[in-house]
């Protein structure tokens, strides 16, 4: 598995991420040999990088997760893993100082670790964003010192947070970001912004690469916020590939990660085999490209909705 490096924190991590918010049995329950089995297979085969939050599944993707690395018994500087806080089940957002500083702690005890690799503020659009200036970023820089988090980030939808955030921070205030639903074949938002994030130093992390069930041949949840023109094109984006014997799932998958800029692309995943079509994918894309023909086709089908997003958050003022 490649590994690339992610921003300027120093560390490397695997181009595929392991997505753990399934683990906290939000699309069914997960039985824990099967996400101990997934965990260590991941592990196995080079994904090293590990995202969860408390918000998913009301803290048990994080005991979860916790667990399958401890059952994997692999030392603690072969791993990545990244957290939130901010963004709770039972409490909905909270974003003060007070709040952060005691959710790393929960955090740290639910993972059974002594540190958090990284620690982002969970969908920032849903607070005013100059709380998240002048009181989350200074708290999570205290818990930095402290060492129980290496690196700090924030995460979103609207792409406009990082910006509004980074300019009114000191530099190096955030070492990485993680968007998701932006960097996908019905979705390249992400790309106008990565120059901006490359020159302050941020390293990027992106999520949803089937668009949170989009691209994918059984189609989005029922909650899936998009709009029903979007839904219908990504249906038909579907369909297209099946009929000619493909998966639009593992050309979405390719397709996000042939980006060097963006360092690992995280993908929810609850079994083994899950993992390995995953690392499959990515393998096969670095030994002989993706289905240029198949993209192009794709691509023209969800031409009319490209860049199509939803509404995330409240309004700023």
């Amino acid at each position: 598995m490649e590994l690339r490096e992610l921003g300027g924190t120093g560390l490397r991590v695997s181009a595929v991420g392991f997505g753990a918010s399934p683990l906290g049995n939000v699309f069914g329950d997960v039985p824990r040999d099967a996400a101990r089995a997934a965990v260590r297979r991941a592990l196995d085969l080079g994904v090293n990088f590990f995202d969860t939050s408390p918000y998913y599944g009301g803290t048990v993707s994080e005991s979860v997760l916790g667990d399958c690395l401890r059952h994997a018994a692999v030392p603690r500087d072969q791993f990545v893993v990244a957290t939130k806080c901010g963004r709770y089940k039972d409490e909905g957002f909270d974003f003060s100082a007070a709040r952060v500083t005691r959710s790393i702690d929960e955090s740290l005890a639910r993972l059974g670790l002594d540190y958090i690799d990284i620690l982002h503020a969970h969908d920032i659009e849903f607070t005013n964003l100059d709380q998240i200036v002048n009181e989350t970023i200074p708290a999570l820089q205290k818990i930095k010192e402290s060492g129980k988090a290496r690196f700090i980030g924030i995460t979103g939808l609207p792409l406009s947070i990082y910006p509004y955030v980074l300019d009114r921070v000191p530099p190096g205030s955030v070492d990485v970001i993680l968007s998701y639903c932006h960097f996908g074949i019905n979705d390249t938002s992400l790309v106008d912004l990565l120059p901006y994030l490359k020159s302050k130093g941020v390293g990027v992390i992106t999520a949803s690469p089937l668009a949170m069930g989009l691209l994918t041949d059984s189609g989005p949840p029922e909650w899936h916020p998009a709009p029903e023109q979007l839904k219908s094109a990504c249906r038909a984006a579907a369909e297209h590939c099946s009929k000619k014997g493909k998966n639009i799932a593992k050309l979405a998958m390719q397709y996000s990660l042939m980006n060097n800029e963006i360092s690992t692309v995280l993908v929810g995943m609850n079994s083994s085999k899950q993992v390995e079509e995953n690392v499959a994918a990515a393998l096969e894309l670095s030994a002989s490209g993706i289905d240029e023909e198949l993209l192009h086709e794709v691509e023209a089908i969800l031409e009319p909705v490209k860049n199509v997003t939803w509404p995330s958050g409240i309004e700023q003022s």
